[in-house]
């Protein structure tokens, strides 16, 4: 045999080490999801040194956002772009729509230097309380984008997946042993399966340990989170401690009876609110998500599934305009607040016994420091306050207050002058967004008490387009609304 040149074993060697380096990233590295749904969005750029600031190796996006992904560009951060469902009819209907798509929202970023790697088609479609609005459209919507990725020449590099929440399986006795894919859309999961087997895609699956406890009242706390559990479920040699293993092997268990036991696994979603309900608090929410991180690093997998587990936290930031349809605490997933500041200390990278805290953003301005209270000579018994309350809460958030809330301890006027702030500061401190008929009035000093934080807004982002037309539509709502209110 030859011995090679030189230079190309120095090459090889080069390679190997890069290879290796970028494979230790990989594991050590968590992914996180970055949601849009927010009145005052930080600039991308901000939040994608956030990113790299702690350590976010993986980005998953529910929307293909142009800003975002330029931002993104150059960043070594991997990235899963998402498909919201409204649109999936459109992509289902032909090939030219999905090939439109991917030409606009993934060729062009990644030949722009955006590492993408998966296209997420849909966000948990098949929810029950959707009544099955996507049944019919979301598989044939993947096969369109993975016809266009095909045409595009980057089906290798990117894989066409679909997030699910974990209703799409079950286990009728509760152990994960007995897993499989729930009855009435047993056929449409296993023609999705077998697309992801054939393609080399993972399966994506969203796993809710909060909702579980959020749901029945009677669910054992501590088996949500991993230091053991009082009430472990035994499933033969098996004793599970916590519920995302035995919520994590339930799939496992599932894809196995069906024939697919080597389909890979991503938890596309997995975290704990910190506020808006009795059981969502930084306490809880750092005790689940520091024995999550702690977990994962560990290595060692779940009892059907030994290895790595390539997971993203649910969220990155606060977003004040999801919808609370499913509860209040929907606003609150994010390890920091809307500011991008953290809101209690964590390891990211699971060690440490999470007592460092995460890096801030940087940068990060503020509207002028005042906020909007009820004037202190107006009564209650007024009917304007209790008007004046559910418009304001109507058009902002107010989901800090209720039981056992970060707000919860506030007296009768402090809630007033919570829901009064909050509108104000959504509406950019407009001076009519702090009148309420006469009865409220601004202020300089601070009137947050407690846990309760009365928040300052971030101030708009200038010298872009987007959010120029969030300005202007946000000061014709005002308007409108507001004489709305007045009349």
């Amino acid at each position: 045999m030859v011995p090679p040149p030189l230079a190309a074993t120095a090459m090889g060697r080069l390679l190997l080490v890069l290879v290796v380096a970028c494979m230790a990233r990989w594991s050590e590295g968590i992914g996180v999801n970055w949601g849009t749904q927010m009145s005052h969005p930080l600039p991308a750029s901000t939040v994608v040194q956030l990113l790299k600031d702690n350590g976010f190796d993986r980005v998953k996006l529910f929307d293909a956002e142009d800003g975002i992904l330029t931002a993104l560009k150059g960043s070594g951060i991997q990235v899963m772009i998402g498909i919201p469902n409204d649109m999936l009819a459109g992509l289902a209907a032909g090939a030219n729509a999905a090939e439109d798509w991917v030409s606009k929202n993934v060729s062009k970023h990644v030949n722009n230097g955006v590492d993408i790697r998966y296209v997420a088609v849909g966000n948990e479609p098949f929810l029950e309380t959707f009544n099955g609005t996507y049944l019919n459209t979301t598989f044939p919507a993947m096969q369109s984008v993975q016809a266009a990725l095909v045409k595009a020449g980057l089906a290798g590099q990117v894989k066409v997946t679909v997030p699910l929440n974990a209703d799409v399986y079950q286990s009728a006795t509760g152990k994960p042993s007995d897993g499989d894919f729930r009855a009435n859309i047993h056929g449409l999961m296993l023609t999705i399966v077998q697309f992801l087997a054939a393609t080399g895609a993972p399966f994506v699956a969203n796993v809710y340990p909060f909702i579980s406890l959020y749901k029945d009242p009677n669910f054992p706390l501590d088996y949500a989170f991993f230091q053991g559990s009082s009430a472990p479920v035994v499933d033969g040699g098996v004793t599970y401690q916590n519920t995302f293993d035995a919520n994590h092997d339930t799939l496992v268990a599932a894809l196995r009876r069906n024939g697919f036991p080597n389909v890979s696994i991503v938890v596309g979603e997995v975290g704990w609110p910190t506020d808006g309900d009795a059981n969502a608090n930084p306490q809880y929410a750092r005790q689940f998500n520091q024995g999550f991180l702690t977990h994962i690093a560990s290595g060692r997998g779940t009892p059907l599934r030994p290895g790595p587990v390539d997971a993203y936290l649910f969220s990155l930031i606060d977003e004040d305009q999801k919808s609370i349809e499913p509860g209040n605490f929907e606003r609150h997933w994010g390890v920091f607040y809307y500011d991008g500041q953290p809101k209690y200390p964590l390891s990211l990278r699971g060690g440490d016994n999470g007592s460092s805290t995460p890096t801030p953003a940087k940068g990060v301005t503020y509207l002028d420091r005042k906020w909007c209270v009820l004037k202190p000579s107006a009564s209650l018994a007024d009917q304007k306050v209790g008007d004046g309350v559910s418009y304001a809460c109507g058009l902002a958030d107010c989901t800090s207050l209720g039981y056992k809330t970060s707000c919860g301890g506030l007296d009768a006027k402090g809630n007033v002058s919570y829901a009064f702030n909050s509108y104000y500061q959504t509406n950019d401190q407009d001076d009519r967004a702090c009148d309420f008929k006469g009865i409220a009035t601004t202020t300089s000093v601070d009137p947050s008490a407690g846990s309760c934080r009365f928040i300052i807004e971030i101030a708009p982002i200038s010298g872009t387009a987007a959010p120029t037309t969030r300005r202007v539509a946000a000061a014709v709502i005002l308007a409108a609304s507001f004489l709305s209110y007045l009349l």
